[in-house]
């Protein structure tokens, strides 16, 4: 980290504060054989200088000045982020306990009395110095590590996606007429799980955390379709009884591949659980009607029942080759008329109040 090496290198800035010119004489000779030395005569002066680029690196500060004295100066360093951590040593001609108590509490790092002993001084100054070397040190480490495992969580996050998206358009390649889908439905259940974040039924499931598991794993929502013959997922008119039994097993197709996946690994992955949850019951309905296990109201978990609403509808604004695309309005009509029996009814209200963000989505990602 060579911004590190720098600044253990670099020579210390001190500032020096007193009102007094004879005082700033005294520890500027003193001080400025070994340091980078600058000085003021104010309190004003001081914070104008410290608030400067590059900060001191200590400040020796009178607390007797005229206008602002040290405490209200110490008081101003501290309040601002850029100068908060300057470590401070009060020096001052007042050397009762109770003035070093208050010097302490307002938050010096130490307390020197005049007249000043060179070498008491030119101690505290290194031992102050060199604590403050060693939390610059520690900051930047701790900086670099805080940067180094977001980058790294940042990576595994975009393997993670593309492995998802991956998996997904396995599928896909199977029924090529989906198109955009996986990204329309990814985004329409984004869009109903933000509007619900607020409501009393789903606040306590819909933290920001499980918002954006559920948009991860809502292209997983048909992986089980790798599982269906072609003859029958490609089929370009209407599935016979036998037929259609064998195209509703692709939910729970996908919901054990997933599950396997997640068994595999070596602890609990939450996206997976979702996208299982998502691959086996987006096709259960409010009313008990729907496959495969007939599940009813609260029983469907809610991460299946948003993506239920977000994969009718955008199977129906949509061609294929045994359909042409429905009209946006009509299509509405058909979700607000499902509120209740094949949708849940606060789900289908989320949809009305996003609607125009559901066109734009269609919109976007427009075959």
């Amino acid at each position: 980290m060579p911004g590190l090496e720098n600044k253990i290198q670099a020579q210390p800035n001190i500032l020096i504060v007193d009102d007094v010119p004879e005082n700033l004489s005294v520890l500027g000779e003193l001080l400025q054989p070994i340091y980078r030395v600058r000085a003021a005569n104010s309190g004003a002066r001081a914070l104008q200088i410290a608030n400067a680029s590059p900060p001191p690196d200590l400040i020796l500060l009178d607390v007797m000045m005229p206008g602002m004295d040290g405490y209200g100066v110490l008081a101003e360093l501290r309040a601002k982020p850029a100068t908060r951590d300057i470590p401070v040593i009060f020096v001052t001609a007042m050397d009762g306990t109770d003035d070093e108590e208050k010097g302490l509490d307002c938050g010096a790092v130490d307390y020197i009395t005049k007249p000043i002993r060179p070498a008491i001084v030119l101690a505290r100054v290194r031992t102050q110095l060199e604590l403050k070397r060693a939390r610059d040190i520690l900051s930047d480490h701790n900086a670099y590590l805080e940067q180094e495992v977001a980058r790294r969580m940042a990576e595994n996050q975009l393997i993670q996606e593309v492995s998802i998206h991956a998996l997904a358009h396995l599928a896909e390649t199977r029924d090529p007429e989906t198109g955009n889908h996986l990204r329309r439905t990814q985004e329409y259940v984004r869009t109903l799980a933000r509007s619900l974040q607020h409501h009393p039924r789903f606040s306590a499931y819909l933290d920001e955390r499980t918002v954006n598991a559920l948009a991860q794993s809502a292209p997983l929502h048909d992986i089980g379709k790798v599982g269906i013959p072609d003859h029958i997922l490609l089929k370009p008119g209407k599935l016979t009884p036998e037929e259609w039994e064998i195209m509703k097993t692709h939910a729970e197709i996908g919901a054990q591949a997933i599950a396997q996946a997640e068994a595999d690994s070596t602890r609990p992955v939450e996206f997976l659980r979702i996208a299982q949850e998502i691959a086996r019951g987006h096709h259960e309905k409010w009313d008990g009607s729907g496959y495969p296990n007939a599940l009813a109201g609260e029983e469907i978990p809610i991460s299946a029942r948003l993506m239920a609403l977000a994969d009718v509808f955008d199977a129906l604004i949509c061609a294929r080759v045994y359909k042409p695309a429905m009209p946006m309005e009509e299509a509405y009509r058909i979700i607000v008329a499902g509120s209740g029996s094949h949708f849940d009814p606060d789900v289908v209200a989320a949809f009305v109040g996003e609607f125009d963000t559901f066109k734009r989505i269609a919109a976007t990602y427009a075959e």
